[in-house]
């Protein structure tokens, strides 16, 4: 009789049962800087359930080392396990994915990242508040839609609107001096070499995605557009609001243009806005993300470079030992 046991299933992002000789195997990939044993084993030693297959050795790459192993046992919560995992990459400051099925780099995909807070380290709209004078009027409303008390286009009109008559100067100001998150750009470069293509779906705005998409040499920007009249900000944004549901959609609209397979598709992001978007996608990558989206993404890189992507879509083989 066979073994029964618990499986991460990537598409059904959560667990299914199986009889073992049919679930086959997933894996664990451990990233960070200075890995050791020690920290190694402490891993396993933390996580109940995780049974390595013995005959397979690790995979070692620059950002980690990845395993592959077998869930089995009893699982009574998934949420819980997923917490578990958690609890324990935060004990160690490690990033630990658990996946199955994720998207090859042999194979052509699409990657569509969110622009604040992941493809760079601020937020363009507290960026421009600051020289602008206005941090507190923005600070207000973005508390006020945390609390639930404004959907995101709310939000946005009523930030935009506090930056009415700040001069175009001041976006060019923040623009030379945007911060890269680390790895973005090895990360970019070898998904292009790869035969991958790279997008930015955002909240924010035009001027900085569309300085980012020819600084990295994307293949796509959607984002919103401030409205300036005689180089200053009139404290609109004009046309379609660039919200949840429209990065989802451009997530597949863009797979289709470019002829990616469903299950070929990344997206990455560290809000809410990009939840939508993230459960679109084949696999969905929470970056230095809020605990909710952490909760809810496949996987989250918090404390690796983003170019530690580039661990989970390695489909080499494992070799025997």
């Amino acid at each position: 009789m066979a073994q029964k046991g618990i499986v991460f299933s990537h598409q059904e992002h959560g667990f299914r049962e199986c009889e073992m000789s049919d679930c086959g195997s997933i894996k664990l990939h451990i990233l960070g800087q200075c890995l050791n044993f020690e920290k190694l084993w402490r891993v396993w030693q933390s996580i109940d359930h995780l049974t390595p297959i013995n005959h397979l050795s690790p995979r070692m790459s620059e950002y980690g080392v990845s395993f592959v192993a077998i869930i089995d046992g009893e699982i009574s919560s998934p949420e819980q396990f997923k917490a578990l995992i958690e609890r324990v990459a935060t004990l160690l400051n490690l990033d630990i994915a658990l996946l199955a099925n994720a998207p090859k780099l042999s194979k052509p995909g699409l990657l569509v990242m969110d622009m604040d807070s992941t493809v760079i380290q601020v937020e363009c709209i507290d960026e421009i508040a600051k020289l602008a004078g206005v941090v507190e009027q923005v600070s207000q409303v973005t508390a006020l839609a945390m609390q639930g008390k404004l959907d995101f286009a709310e939000s946005l009109a009523q930030r935009v609107g506090c930056l009415k008559g700040t001069s175009v100067d001041v976006l060019k100001q923040v623009c030379d001096s945007l911060p890269l998150m680390p790895g973005v750009e090895n990360l970019v470069n070898t998904l292009q070499q790869a035969g991958w293509k790279i997008a930015i779906a955002s909240g924010g705005f035009t001027f900085f995605a569309d300085y980012l998409k020819d600084r990295l040499n994307l293949d796509a920007a959607i984002s919103n557009t401030l409205e300036i009249d005689n180089d200053h900000l009139t404290g609109r944004v004009v046309g379609t609001v660039v919200d949840a549901n429209v990065k989802a959609e451009t997530l597949m609209k863009l797979a289709k243009a470019f002829g990616i397979e469903d299950d070929q598709t990344i997206a990455m992001g560290d809000g809410a806005n990009d939840l939508v978007m993230m459960q679109q996608a084949a696999l969905g990558v929470g970056c230095h993300a809020k605990p909710l989206v952490r909760q809810q993404a496949d996987c989250s890189i918090r404390y690796a470079g983003l170019d530690a992507l580039l661990a989970l879509l390695d489909d080499s083989d494992f070799t025997a030992s």
